[in-house]
């Protein structure tokens, strides 16, 4: 049982937070033995105690998530999607042979670590919130290729401001030769080799002053599919479209589809799910990363060989994009009507 109410307020400058990992209180833990899952707990213990042999460990059979949790000016906590986030995590268990975490207990289990860990929620209106990292991995003693006897599905959560520094201000990215993911591969699942295979990019981008690297389609590098660890979109010039890409090998973010829905439904767009060829990319007034993580960061300009090409602004925020960032934030903070089902109460 959560032990947080005992707990002191913690010494944070919440206006201030970036994106790295903080020791909070209290973590759940559930283990997949005998074909179930046990009912979990939460622990105080931050380090897993795994086989030498887990599958995780040498066969990269492990999934993650990311979602947040937010403080709304009433005093409650929103959930944004949890919904979404289990679906996508059911759908990495399949790709990897992992057995599924029921929608209820991915959900239940959230749940249970914001309310173990409130003191480490950012105040509503400094722009932070409570990231959760849930994952599932194999472990138990093994060696062969095969999938895990045991599995353990996990919830941490830290407390998080911008992704990238500045907040919503432009970034610039890179492209690059490496490919994230292949055609048929992992890319839509949301798995640790993808991520393993954009660190030497990420670096190669960050060495040359860029935020991060932006991937192309793996069997052509003609198309646009994601910048980093984040979804890539598009608004065209006179601001009547916006279009993100379309792949079999790119990550389905749960916050691109809302902004897909946010862009049709609260701002009139038409919206498109298709091609992002890299050498049109003239056809664009605003771009710009997206994710749970990211939130929304605008692209200020990429660079893709000897060519540099900047959309609306290196420096300043285009207006479609900040319309969009301010009806998805005010819906996770709950200053804007959500869509129904979009917020689950803590």
């Amino acid at each position: 049982m959560s032990t947080q109410t005992a707990r002191p307020p913690v010494d944070l400058d919440w206006n201030t937070l970036g994106f790295s990992y903080v020791r909070t209180d209290e973590r759940y833990l559930s283990h997949w033995r005998d074909g179930a899952w046990d009912a979990g707990t939460l622990t105080l213990d931050n380090v897993l105690h795994i086989s030498e042999g887990s599958t995780a460990l040498h066969y990269g059979q492990q999934c993650f998530e990311g979602l947040k949790a937010y403080r709304a000016a009433d005093g409650s906590i929103n959930l944004f999607r949890p919904d979404q986030n289990a679906a996508r995590m059911q759908a990495s268990c399949r790709r990897l042979l992992m057995p599924e975490v029921s929608t209820e207990q991915f959900i239940d289990a959230c749940r249970q670590v914001v309310q173990a860990n409130e003191r480490w929620l950012p105040p509503y209106g400094s722009g932070g919130a409570l990231y959760l990292r849930p994952y599932v991995i194999g472990v138990g003693d093994n060696i062969g290729v095969r999938s895990a006897p045991e599995f353990i599905f996990g919830v941490f959560c830290i407390p998080v401001g911008a992704y990238f520094k500045g907040g919503l201000t432009p970034h610039n990215f890179m492209t690059s030769e490496y490919d994230r993911a292949a055609p048929h591969g992992t890319g839509a699942a949301k798995v640790g080799g993808n991520y393993a295979a954009s660190l030497m990019p990420g670096a190669q981008a960050k060495e040359r002053h860029f935020a991060d690297a932006i991937y192309l389609d793996p069997a052509t590098h003609t198309k646009v599919e994601e910048v980093g660890a984040a979804n890539f979109f598009a608004i065209t010039k006179g601001g009547q479209t916006f279009i993100t890409p379309k792949s079999p090998s790119i990550l389905p973010s749960i916050t691109k589809y809302s902004l897909l829905h946010l862009a049709e439904h609260r701002l009139g767009l038409n919206v498109v799910e298709g091609d992002v060829y890299i050498d049109r990319l003239d056809e664009y007034a605003e771009a710009g990363a997206c994710g749970t993580a990211a939130v929304i960061t605008p692209i200020g300009g990429i660079q893709h060989g000897d060519t540099f090409h900047v959309f609306h602004s290196e420096t300043e925020v285009g207006p479609v994009t900040r319309r969009l960032y301010d009806e998805l934030v005010g819906i996770q903070s709950g200053d804007r009507e959500a869509p129904e089902g979009w917020i689950v109460k803590v």
